[in-house]
């Protein structure tokens, strides 16, 4: 899936060190689908040739609020009007502090003053320039202007220092932008998302567990935060989200207890809870306190006794309060999934489930990047959903949006 669609970015590029940067992230915006054009600062252009950028996004690099030989193609209200978002970056303390001004006294500042698109500020500086109270004070007027600020990476700075300042990579700022560019349904709601398998051991180096990667629930938690949700996101080991992911919270568990107190704890005050996590149905009665031992004999064999784990999804459902939060579970099947999915439906008590093939002669999505998905609603609604699975939880979000928000839900 390609994030950014062929959607239009002007990146706007200040005079800070980072601006070396620009055609990395010009090849990752286009790699995610997007057409880029570039504008460039009077001091960026000493850090970063504009023939580079203009190679790498295949247009013209304009600088220059006044160019005689552009102002009649494209001037520079023109080019306000072009973009879907805006991206600055590296938004300097200079440039930050001139934009919040509502100053006009060069291309990039009246491109922000002049355009109607999303803007997305990427600071990056010294750590003390950063935390400066005039920078803050410049952020937050910022912020009330709509803006969406980034919050700078820490690390090792140009200058030596060690601290906040640091670009974000370019995958964490496509994410932003993606974000920016989303409508936003979720705007405000809490969103809690179990994923990734559980273990229950057997000795202290020996478990039982699945080989779930948590790919579908990453997918969710990145969905839902493009559609403005603020994401809790709770996972199994194994789990790799990524930094580009935006999370309100990451919590990490190992055993199924750990995973139903987190999630739990997780949905006071949530509007949803999606379950994909693959939750072990069963653990050892008797763990063992110290690694079993082999003996000699190559006929040993090892009975365990099993006994079933907590339910977390239809104990969640017994927690809610009125409708609050909607609850999405998973079915991971190997046959007769529709029949099997609905069941399960009308047993957790569940407003929706998702039904997906796993370990079977039609798919195996553990680990896979593509998925299909059938959701049933607690209504009888059935719709199927297959691609890569980022793109299903995008289609799929919105659907679950509409079909269970148009309800009695407040």
């Amino acid at each position: 899936m390609k994030v950014l669609g062929s959607r239009k970015i002007l990146l706007l590029v200040g005079g800070g060190i980072a601006a070396y940067k620009a055609p990395l992230l010009v090849r990752e915006l286009i790699a995610n689908g997007a057409e880029v054009r570039c504008v460039l600062t009077a001091n960026a252009a000493q850090f970063v040739a504009p023939l580079a950028l203009q190679t790498v996004s295949n247009h013209a690099v304009a600088s220059d609020l006044f160019d005689p030989q552009r102002e009649e193609q494209i001037n520079h209200i023109e080019l306000a009007r072009w973009p879907d978002a805006i991206l600055v970056a590296p938004a300097t303390a200079n440039l930050l502090a001139r934009a919040a001004a509502g100053m006009a006294n060069d291309l990039a500042t009246t491109l922000l003053l002049a355009t109607a698109a999303p803007i997305v500020l990427a600071p990056a500086m010294n750590t003390h320039m950063w935390r400066h109270p005039a920078t803050q004070s410049n952020l937050r007027t910022l912020k009330s202007f709509g803006h969406r600020v980034i919050a700078p990476s820490v690390g090792e700075l140009a200058c030596g220092e060690e601290g906040e300042g640091r670009q974000p990579d370019a995958d964490v700022l496509v994410e932003h932008i993606a974000m920016a560019l989303s409508p936003q349904p979720l705007e405000g709601k809490k969103v809690v998302i179990a994923t990734g398998p559980t273990r229950e051991f057997l000795d202290p180096v020996r478990f039982l567990s699945n080989p779930s990667t948590g790919k579908m629930g990453v997918a969710l938690a990145r969905a839902a935060s493009w559609l403005g949700a603020e994401v809790s996101l709770v996972s199994g080991p194994g789990v790799e989200v990524g930094p580009a992911l935006v999370l309100k919270e990451w919590v990490r568990v190992e055993t199924v207890s750990q995973m139903a107190a987190a999630v739990f704890a997780a949905m006071e005050g949530a509007d949803w809870l999606f379950m994909p996590a693959a939750v072990g149905d069963w653990s050892v009665k008797d763990v063992l306190t110290s690694k079993r031992k082999k003996s000699a004999s190559s006929d040993e064999t090892w009975t365990l006794e099993l006994v079933r784990t907590i339910d977390i999804l239809a104990a969640a459902v017994q927690r809610r309060v009125g409708t609050r939060p909607r609850i999405v579970g998973f079915s991971a099947e190997t046959d007769d999934r529709e029949e099997n999915a609905a069941l399960k439906l009308r047993r957790k008590g569940c407003d929706a489930i998702l039904a997906n093939w796993v370990r079977s002669a039609h798919g195996d999505s553990f680990g896979a990047d593509s998925i299909e998905l059938v959701a049933i609603g607690a209504d009888g609604w059935r719709e199927t959903f297959s691609g890569s699975k980022l793109s299903v939880a995008a289609a799929l979000l919105p659907r679950l949006i509409d079909r269970l928000e148009g309800d009695a839900h407040e």
